[in-house]
Order: C-alpha cells, then structure tokens, then sequence
C-alpha cells in the first residue's frame, strides 16, 4: 500500500510509518511547490504525531547522468531540508487537548505551527507556509496487487496524519541553478541520552517513489528474505555499497515476474537492469520549471529509460493514480493501460492550501438479518442475553458487573479480544445495545441486536454496527464485523431453520 505498514518495524509503530510523498506545483499559483509527505495509516481521530520523532521532506538537486540502458539520476551533495518536531499534548481547560509543532526550514529559521489548524503558518515574508493535521488518506489503492485484480479501494474511508510545506520556488530551490530535484521523506529518532546496551536505529522509515517497498521489493511472486526493514534503514541518496546488489538483484527479479504476469515479455535483459538502478536510487523526481499534472507522475524516469528527454514535471499530484500507472509500466511498459477498481481515493484532493481532503468522519454501518421459523421469544431467549456464548466464533465470554454498564471480555476463536458496555435492553421490543471499548480499531463503535416478529410464527433477527475506523483500516474492520454478523446469524438459521 504504497509505502503503508511497509515492513514489520512500520506495523510495531505505527505513528513513525511514513505512508506516502507528494510534489506539485501549487495549483493555487504556478511560482510556488507543494512537498507534502503522510505517517500514520489508518489513522483515527485520537491520532496524534510522534514527539520521539523528526518528521522530514529532503530535496536534493538532481542531473540526468544517463539515457536508455544506461539511464541513471545523479543527485548532488546539498540537500534542502524541512524538518519538523512535534510537541507534547496540551491540556485546554474544558476543552479538547492540543498538539503544537516546529518547522525548521533549509534557510535555519523555525515556524511554530498548530497541529489541524487548516490555515496552517506562514513566514513573515511569505515565503514559506506550513501545515500538519489529520487528513482523509489520498492513495487509492484499488487492487489486488499479489492477484493483479481491481478490487475497491482498500484504503476507503481511512485517514493519515499530514505534514507539508507550500514555498516560493525561486527563493528556495533557485531553478535557474537546475529544475530537477529528487524528494524523500523520512521519520528518525529525535536524539536521547544512551543506553546500557545496544543503541538507537538510525532512521525509522524512509518514503520515495510510490510502491518501493510493498510491490518492487516485498514481490509475493519473488522467493526471498523481507528485505524492507533492511531498505527502510538506508540512507536516502546513499544506499550501502554492501546492500546494493542484494536490492538490485531483488528489483531485477521483481520487475521480471511482474513483466510476465499477462504472458507477454515487455522488458529485455538490458532494460530489466536499466530499471532497476534507475529505482535504486529512490527519491520522487520533480522538475519545478514544467507543470506536474495528475499523470505526469513517473513520466522522468519513463522518458529517460525510453532514451528521450522528458516533458512534464513529474512528481505527484494528491489526485494522481499512480498505482495504476505503476502497474502499466511494470506489467507491460506502457503497451495497454490497467485500471483498479475505484477512480479516486475516499476524498479528491483540493485545489487550495492545505490541498488534502479533510478527514472522514462518517459513520460507517454494518448491518445483516436473517429470517427464522422460530417465535420471537423463543429466539431472544437464546440470543437477548449480553453473555452471547450462542455464537460460533465466540471462544469464551467473560461478564463484569450487572445491568446496563456491565462489561463483557469476549475471546473469539481466532484470538481476538474485544470490550464491549451494555448500554441499552429492552425485552419490549427485544432489543439491547452495546458500545465498543478496546479491541476493534474502533471509535463511536455502537451495535444493535434486536428480535422482531415476523409472519405467522416467525421472526427476524438484525445485527447492526456502526463505527468510525481508529487504528485500523475501514475494510478490515468492515471485515471483522460482517464475518461475525453473518456466521453469527447463519448459526442461528440452523437452529432454528
């Protein structure tokens, strides 16, 4: 998922994960850029940024060194950095906590910024302006990608948390000097005293191009060791000389098993390894003196490798569908294009300061029923207890307390452990409601179950869920709910026909 949950490290600590990078000129106005950059998948309301972590966007100036087969990007030594550094939570007296942050800019001074302030904070001059705050998540990745099947996007509904900066392009990246940059972004430790034993990672985890890790390096298609956690602790513009065959190798592999998905060879032996040192030096392309539009993303490194010289700015616009555009190059360089399954993301990016959507808020429902040849008491009888050890995927419930309030700890087959409140029960209509407490990467988690007559004899039982995703993605939770409604009910039909 682009560069989501990308490597076991990202799954441990999510809040350093860096999920994706962005560059485009300002559509507000033509002489300024946009670096923005996102951490934190699946991101909830209660999310806040690392205060143990630098959050940074990197440009360095970059040539073309080489075309066609020997296509290579040359980056230069100066590196342009805009590294910003999140503040603790503050108490608001009667109010909601507040998250502030710095950002130090390349010229060494620092903007002081409020965490969602939409308005963000801008330089007395104007040169620079800043924003960070939780945003509706911009990727859409609608596929399969082990199957290369469209699918809807998987990351529907899901947020992150966004930080970028808006600046004068000639004040800043001077293009008169050259127009090319490449771009990463990176979370690393913020320094602290040492240890007894063993010492702090270098960096956490590192972002260039679209899909580095998960589909180029972590290819299900490829036999071979996770090499993410080892690529996410290289040093962007500098990947080890001791490591670089072993990534080489794997892009090379990668790239051909993708080549031969649809049964067509696209790529010779000669541009399989063109490819795959043009991607091992990873950053985002951007030339700011031509316009970056939403598919102008990879058109650089495509140009240069097909041996002619680029036309657009490259880079990566929010609203770009740039895993489709992956997959197409990959899978048949270009000769027919592959569409996902959704057209954009959850919320299409805007074409004003801070430029990401807002962050979804909706609730999101789940809801099954099913009807029974059984009278309605008899089925809530079974059922319209808070215990609900009537379930298949229930291995075990524990009870605390009694009435409305009561806790229940339920352990499902699979391991799961979930907390749920009693808030409501009524035998008239027979009805209870419950709230989530842990357990489900879940906020406003609220579900139903009721029992109503149905026909002569009958009834119908309706499970109901509604929920706002908060440290897990909408589909997976989406996932877990409507596997425990449906296997739940259909119990219930064989007991009851």
């Amino acid at each position: 998922m682009s560069d989501h949950v990308d490597g076991p490290r990202q799954i441990g600590d999510p809040a350093v994960d860096t999920t994706d990078l962005f560059g485009f000129i300002s559509p507000e106005n033509p002489a300024r850029t946009v670096f923005a950059a996102d951490v934190f998948p699946s991101a909830g309301s209660s999310a806040v940024f690392s205060d143990a972590a630098y959050h940074a966007i990197v440009a360095r100036r970059v040539k073309v060194a080489g075309v066609g087969d020997a296509a290579k990007f040359q980056p230069d030594d100066r590196e342009i950095r805009f590294s910003f550094r999140f503040d603790r939570l503050e108490a608001q007296p009667g109010g909601k906590p507040v998250q502030r942050g710095t950002c130090t800019l390349p010229d060494g001074q620092t903007l002081g910024f409020l965490v969602n302030d939409e308005r963000g904070a801008t330089t007395p001059d104007g040169t620079f302006r800043v924003f960070a705050g939780l945003r509706s998540d911009p990727f859409n990745l609608a596929w399969l990608v082990g199957e290369l099947k469209p699918f809807r996007n998987l990351l529907e509904h899901d947020n992150v948390l966004c930080f970028l900066v808006d600046f004068d392009t000639r004040r800043v990246l001077d293009p008169a000097q050259g127009s090319l940059f490449g771009v990463i972004a990176e979370t690393t430790p913020v320094p602290k005293p040492g240890g007894l034993i063993g010492h702090e990672v270098v960096r956490f985890d590192w972002v260039g191009r679209t899909e580095q890790t998960n589909v180029r390096l972590n290819n299900a298609g490829v036999k071979g060791d996770d090499l993410r956690d080892l690529w996410n602790q290289q040093t962007p513009f500098a990947i080890a000389p001791e490591f670089a065959p072993v990534f080489r190798k794997r892009l090379v592999d990668s790239l051909q098993q993708y080549d031969l998905r649809d049964g067509k060879a696209d790529w010779s032996t000669a541009q399989l390894a063109a490819s795959a040192n043009v991607f091992l030096d990873d950053f985002l392309l951007i030339d700011v003196a031509k316009p970056t539009t939403d598919t102008s993303f990879l058109e650089i490194e495509k140009s240069t490798l097909n041996g002619r010289p680029y036309q657009t700015g490259g880079g990566r616009t929010i609203n770009a569908l740039d895993i489709d555009m992956l997959l197409t190059w990959i899978v048949n360089r270009d000769r027919e294009p592959l569409h996902g399954g959704a057209k954009q993301a959850t919320q299409p990016g805007r074409t004003a300061f801070p430029y990401f959507a807002p962050p979804n808020a909706e609730l999101q429902t789940v809801a099954e029923s099913v009807v029974l040849n059984a009278p309605a008491d008899k089925v809530w009888e079974l059922i319209g207890g808070f215990g609900a050890t009537w379930h298949p995927l229930i291995a075990g419930v524990r009870i605390t307390g009694a009435g409305v309030g009561q806790l229940r700890t339920v352990e499902t087959v699979d391991g799961k452990r979930i907390i749920e409140r009693l808030d409501a029960a009524e035998n008239a209509p027979r009805q209870y409601r419950y709230s989530g407490v842990s357990g489900m990467g879940a906020s406003n988690y609220v579900g139903v179950l009721e029992v109503a007559p149905q026909g002569s004899g009958g009834s119908t039982v309706t499970w109901r869920v509604q929920f706002v995703s908060d440290g897990q993605p909408t589909i997976i939770i989406r996932t877990i709910v409507g596997t425990l409604q449906k296997v739940g009910l259909e119990s219930l039909k064989k007991r009851f026909g």
